[in-house]
């Protein structure tokens, strides 16, 4: 049961290409979550090389639901208005409680895989009336430089091989179909947005592919 299957991860495995560092319980306001630490094993720090599951239910012999989410400081910390990740999060976490079941990778790929101050340059280039991609493009980097192998790499060792995504992000669907997970729904994930994202949500819908309802 999942109690008995966090008691064999409180010891630090490594397997795979990944370590399991350490396992806890963490009370949200959405329910008590079981809480793993996951490490690339290659490196010992570096932004992208980490990942937290948070995990709710019994996953064994079901499908469950999940959200690949990135890391997002300004978003979730500070409340900013200028992207929807905190209310996404929020979403994917509330409707995992409601079905008793499922989990959410967090990675900490800030700003797409940028990090935190690209992503505050990238912030004041769209203050002069860039969109998010050619505000990256302009410091050098891809529209998205995220990477989601650690993500399966996480999966394939808490041995789940099928998932009900939540996400309206295509890239993520490719990337767990080209790591062996089979992706049996894809469900959105979407927050009301606030009208200060909306040119970034407008972005992600007419030049990333995203499945948005807005307009």
């Amino acid at each position: 049961m999942i109690t008995a299957y966090l008691n064999s991860m409180g010891k630090s495995t490594q397997h795979g290409g990944i370590k399991k560092v350490v396992s806890t319980h963490l009370p949200t306001a959405f329910g008590v979550f079981d809480l793993i630490g996951f490490q690339g094993a290659n490196k010992i720090k570096g932004e992208g090389e980490t990942a937290l599951v948070m995990m709710l239910g019994d996953l064994e012999g079901r499908v469950p639901l999940l959200r690949i989410h990135s890391q997002c400081l300004t978003g979730e910390v500070l409340g900013s208005l200028r992207c929807d990740c905190r209310g996404q999060l929020e979403v994917a976490m509330s409707t995992i409680a409601e079905q008793g079941f499922g989990l959410v990778i967090y990675l900490h790929q800030e700003g797409r895989g940028i990090g935190l101050m690209a992503k505050l340059q990238a912030y004041a280039l769209q203050d002069q009336g860039l969109d998010t991609i050619e505000a990256n493009e302009a410091l050098g980097f891809d529209a998205d430089c995220r990477d989601f192998t650690l993500a399966v790499a996480v999966l394939h060792e808490l041995k789940v091989q099928q998932v009900r995504l939540m996400s309206n992000n295509p890239q993520k669907v490719e990337a767990l179909i080209k790591g062996g997970i089979e992706v049996i729904e894809l469900i959105a994930c979407e927050a009301p947005p606030s009208p200060y994202a909306l040119p970034y949500l407008r972005t992600k819908k007419e030049r990333m592919g995203h499945s948005l309802t807005i307009m």
